[in-house]
This record gives structure tokens, C-alpha cells and sequence, in this order.
């Protein structure tokens, strides 16, 4: 679906009647030529104009391969209203995408909303992602902004993604062959460094084609720091968007750069999971919530478009800058699943974006195109080097696990590996009593069907790498029964309360949450059980949890005030193991219920 750009409807936002004639009045302006090639025509200004394609996607996350079960898929909504689930993504696929997309117009620009590395599967995550850095440069990427997964293994490591050069530990992966780095800019205009206050890799590239000039400045989400390890992001700071944004737009203003995209790596939840919905429908309510709408509503006017991601949510929105005027605001999924395809009409009299000639959708990247014949080949010679690793089987499964596709707050792939952390952690001290797993360090879902030659039911190395990609090691702390139950309300309330992070929990402890409520109140008072006896507040208990939660990640600070640490295994060590130790071919694990959380709605 098209969506030339016009009034948002929200309920508790109308726009001026003097914006909205403007808009309808452009609409008109809007369409493109017969033969779909970019227009150089008049514009109503008395200057000529020209038609730029940005195509732009987000939160790839090194999937390079087509992600399997439901993270490989999007909805689509049906004329009858019915809704269908779509095989999508690969960078093979992507690659076709993009390349078909440019064709008929001469003025078309890439560009990307960060997360394209980190949280990768193995084929990309066992290279530190070098494999996803060279199929983005043969895909044409021009440009990307940094977003928080950027920062998995510190800024030293960005840099080297940026300008190349071996790994300082696992040196070079191929003889004769050195890692060139990105050929296109990581912007990170709001990530600085502590000692210096100068922003760690560019703040802002310029577009430049035939006379037509267009900035990008790319930020990452100020919270950064809330969801990388520590180490990650020592020594830097992290800006507030907005005011980030508006300063190197100024910079830009004054260069005589008038038209400028801002690339964020933050977004917003759209009413409808159709990658297809039209947020400015009539009758859409709301359309998009969450941080994106105030960044988008406080960002200068002269900033055009922006294109935002870290949600893994599709939208094609307008949103009113702080003049009151529509201005597009995109997100194209995760995963390389979709791409979007904006138009920005170029008045080369003014240099500026005619803002009410924006229009831009979103499109499935299909499975059923041709593959591009040099990512096959790249995939290829990475996999024969991945291939020992890769395809040693680790465990057997007698069905899908869903864990990252799961649709419930408890998911069976999270009781899993919150049952493997226990395990782990009564290796190391039998008094270890429970296990709490973040759901966002859960990458994939485990699929029963086989995706290469293992069979179906086997789970491979590179298969679980993908679920628990991220190194963190199982720790063990002491809390109290109070602290326990605190750090259970911190799912829901504080910077959660909007977005809910519900912790996976292992085997024997069961509480009710009720989402009916608001804050903290959701975790109903007193639900709280081990093994069916209520928690005592004043009693300790031995928690195992990953290192990134142990730090006080994703908001659970209370989680970062434990005791008498201990330090275990890397996390995915603890989950083969646990497959391995507790399934076979004969005997394999079946689904777990994912009943441990009783949810009210």
C-alpha cells in the first residue's frame, strides 16, 4: 500500500484546517509517470523538480540466510479483511529486491536504520559479523545509523566494521583475504566520547547526485546503555535524539544542505501487525504509539523524513513536526523480511523536499524472486567455513519451540532456556533455586523442520547459536524474596510500564499477572510461588540469570543489587548441554506448556 504523505487522524491530535487544505491540495502531485520512471518536471514552485528513491531497512541482525518459522514471515491483510502469513527475507532475496526497485531511476539512495549487525545467527555472528558487513556493500547500502546491537562488542570493534582490518583475537578468517570494512558511513551523531565530547564515527553524510543534495544524520535511542552490556558502551555517552537531531540539522541548514532524512534507531508500535496496515486510515485510531511519536513530533521542521527501526515493527506513517506539517516516518520490520520505497520530490529551486509530495509503502521481500547469484556465492564460502561448527547436532525436538515469534508474554523456548540456566547454575551450587531469562536475548524460535541436511527434530549448534547469539555467561546472585518480587514488577512498570519486558522463568516458579491493571500492581500481590510455596520476602534465594540481566539490564536494576555473585558457563555452553543431557533421537524435548505465568487480559 502507497501512502502519499497527509494528516495523521489521532484522537488526541487534529491538525489546522490550513495543513490539511495544503496537503489535499498536493495530493495530485503526487503520481508518478506512466512508465514509472523518475519525473523531472514543474512543481508548482516555478523550479524544476526530480523524483529520489530512498529504499531503507532496519534491525537486519546478520540474517543472511532466510530466518526460519514465524521470525521469516510477515501479515498481510487480505481486500476481505482476513490476514496471511508470508515467507520473506535473506539477503539473496533482498539483494533482488533492492536491485529491481532501482531500476528507472537514476536517483535512488540506500539507506538503513542501524541493527544491521549484532544478534546475528552463526553464519554472520561466529565472524563478528563481517559476513553481513560485505553482503551490505555488495547490496549498495549507502548509508546507516548505528543502533544499540552496534555496540554488542564495544566501539573499538564498530570501528573496525567501519574501516577494516583483522579481529585483534581471531585475526583473519581466510588466508590472503583481509576484512575491508564498510563502504558505506555508520552515523552516530549522538554517541560521543566521554573524553573527547566528539562523536565517536560520523555525525551526518551527504547525498549527492546530478546537483541534488540530501543530508542524513543518524542517531541511535538515547537508552542504549539500559540494554548493552556495560563493556559495550565504556567510555561513550548517549545524547538525547531530538536535540542531537536538530543540531547537525542546523549544521546542515547552513551548509545549504535544505533536505535532510534523519535515520533513528528508535521507533513505535503501529495498531495492526499487517505490514500493509495503513496507520492513516480513517478509523485507525491511534495508528503508532511508543517513544518515536514525541521524537517525531519535537524533530525541526527542516528535517523531511525520517526512518526509524529497534521495534522490528512495519509502519508507514505521517506523523506533524512541531509546525504542524505531515512528515513521513517509516519502519520496514527486521530481519531484511521487507524494504521501503519512499519518494521525495526534490525542488531543485529551493534544494528542499516538497514535503507534500512524500509518498512511500512498504513491500515483502519474497522468496518466491530469483536469488542474487553473488549472495548465494557469499553465503556459500562462509558456510564451508562455518560448516564444523555449524552442523554439529546439540539436541533432538518433537516439535517448534516458538520463542522470539511466540505471541504470549511467556514464550516455551524462554521456559527452555530458563530450565538450562537452572541446570547450569545447580552445577555450580546446589542451593541455585530458580532462573530469569530477558526476552529479548532470545533471537529465534527452535523449528522442528529440518533447514539443511541434519533432519527434522535435529537442533544444530549453529540453530541454538541463532536462538543465544549474544556470549553473556550464567551468573548466580542472592536476593532477597522482596527484591525477587520487585524485580518482577519491574517488567511492568518504570521504563517498562509501556512496554512490558515479562522475564522467562524456569521450572517451579509461577505467579499471575494481570494486565488489566496498570504498573507494578499487574503482578498480583501474593501470586508469587516457588514450587507452590509464596515467596517469603525475607528469605534469600540463590537466582541464576545471564550477565547482561545480573547488570541490571532492560530496566532491572533490582536484579543488579544481588549478592555473593558467581560467574558460570557462557549461556549458550548451559543450553547445549541442557539438550544434549536431556534429549535424543528416540526421546526428544517435547515443546514445553508455557504455563508458568497465569496472565488475566
Amino acid at each position: 500500500m502507497t501512502h502519499p504523505i497527509r494528516p495523521r487522524r489521532r484522537a488526541h491530535r487534529i491538525l489546522g484546517a490550513v495543513a490539511a487544505l495544503v496537503t489535499a491540495g498536493a495530493l495530485s502531485a503526487a503520481a508518478a509517470p506512466a512508465n514509472g520512471a523518475p519525473a523531472a518536471h514543474r512543481h508548482g514552485h516555478g523550479g524544476p523538480a526530480v523524483d529520489v528513491q530512498l529504499l531503507s531497512f532496519n534491525d537486519f541482525h546478520g540474517n543472511l540466510e532466510p530466518p526460519a518459522g514465524s521470525s521469516g514471515q510477515v501479515t498481510e491483510t487480505e481486500p476481505d479483511g482476513t490476514t496471511k502469513k508470508i515467507d520473506a527475507g535473506g539477503v539473496e532475496y533482498l539483494a533482488s529486491s533492492l536491485r529491481t526497485a532501482r531500476k528507472g531511476h537514476p536517483y535512488s539512495v540506500t539507506a538503513a536504520a542501524g541493527d544491521l549487525i549484532g544478534a546475528s545467527p552463526l553464519l554472520s555472528g561466529l565472524f563478528h559479523d563481517e559476513p553481513t558487513v560485505e553482503a551490505m556493500n555488495k547490496l549498495g547500502l549507502d548509508v546507516t545509523s548505528v543502533g544499540n546491537h552496534e555496540f554488542d562488542e564495544g566501539a573499538t570493534e564498530l570501528a573496525r566494521m567501519q574501516n577494516g582490518g583483522c579481529h585483534p583475537k581471531d585475526g583473519c578468517y581466510e588466508p590472503g583475504r583481509t576484512f575491508g570494512g564498510a563502504d558505506y558511513p555508520y552515523l552516530a551523531a549522538n554517541v560521543t566520547d566521554e573524553k573527547t565530547g566528539k562523536p565517536i564515527l560520523k555525525p551526518y553524510w551527504v547525498w549527492k547526485h546530478n546537483g541534488v543534495k540530501i543530508g542524513f544524520i543518524g542517531v541511535t535511542l538515547e537508552g542504549t546503555p539500559d540494554i548493552v552490556t556495560a563493556e559495550g558502551v565504556k567510555g561513550l555517552k548517549f545524547h538525547d535524539e531530538v536535540a542531537t537531531v536538530n543540531k547537525y540539522a542546523d549544521i546542515l541548514d547552513r551548509q545549504g544542505v535544505k533536505s535532510i532524512v534523519a535515520l533513528i534507531h528508535e521507533g513505535g508500535r503501529p495498531a495492526s501487525a499487517s505490514y500493509d496496515y495503513d496507520c492513516d486510515s480513517p478509523g485507525a485510531g491511534d495508528g503508532i504509539s511508543g517513544p518515536i511519536v514525541d521524537i517525531a513530533e519535537n524533530i525541526t521542521p527542516k528535517v523531511d523524513a525520517l526512518v526509524t527501526g529497534h521495534t522490528h515493527q512495519a509502519y508507514v506513517c505521517t506523523i506533524p513536526d512541531p509546525s504542524g506539517r505531515p512528515r513521513m516516518v517509516t519502519s520496514a520490520s527486521s530481519y531484511g523480511k521487507l524494504y521501503t520505497d519512499t519518494t521525495l520530490t526534490y525542488d531543485r529551486r529551493t534544494q528542499d523536499i516538497v514535503r507534500t509530495s512524500v509518498k512511500s509503502a512498504n513491500h515483502v521481500v519474497s522468496r518466491t524472486q530469483p536469488k542474487a547469484a553473488d549472495m548465494t556465492a557469499l553465503i556459500s564460502r562462509w558456510n564451508a567455513l562455518a560448516a564444523p561448527v555449524a552442523d554439529r547436532p546439540v539436541g533432538y525436538i518433537s516439535g517448534d519451540i516458538d520463542g522470539r515469534g511466540a505471541t504470549t508474554p511467556e514464550s516455551p523456548l524462554g521456559d527452555l532456556i530458563a530450565d538450562a540456566q537452572l541446570a547450569h547454575a545447580k552445577s555450580l551450587d546446589p542451593k541455585a533455586a530458580l532462573a530469569l531469562m530477558n526476552p529479548g536475548g532470545i533471537r529465534s524460535d527452535l523449528v522442528y523442520k529440518a533447514s539443511g541436511s541434519e533432519g527434522d527434530g535435529v537442533v544444530t549448534y549453529g540453530e541454538a547459536f541463532t536462538v543465544q547469539p549474544f556470549s553473556n555467561t550464567v551468573n548466580l546472585v542472592d536476593l532477597t524474596g522482596a527484591q525477587l518480587v520487585t524485580a518482577l514488577q519491574q517488567q511492568v512498570s518504570g521504563p517498562n510500564e509501556a512496554s512490558p519486558k515479562i522475564l522467562q522463568v524456569s521450572r517451579g516458579l509461577t505467579y499471575t499477572l494481570d494486565l488489566t491493571r496498570s504498573g507494578a500492581a499487574r503482578v498480583v500481590a501474593g501470586s508469587v510461588r516457588l514450587n507452590g510455596t509464596p515467596i517469603d520476602p525475607a528469605a534469600t534465594y540463590r537466582v541464576a540469570m545471564n550477565s547482561f540481566l545480573a547488570g541490571g539490564g532492560d530496566g532491572f536494576t533490582e536484579l543488579g543489587k544481588g549478592n555473593n555473585p558467581l560467574v558460570g558457563a557462557d549461556d549458550l555452553k548451559a543450553f547445549n548441554d541442557y539438550l544434549t543431557a536431556n534429549s535424543s533421537a528416540a526421546a526428544p524435548i517435547e515443546p514445553p506448556a508455557a504455563d508458568r505465568i497465569t496472565v488475566l487480559r
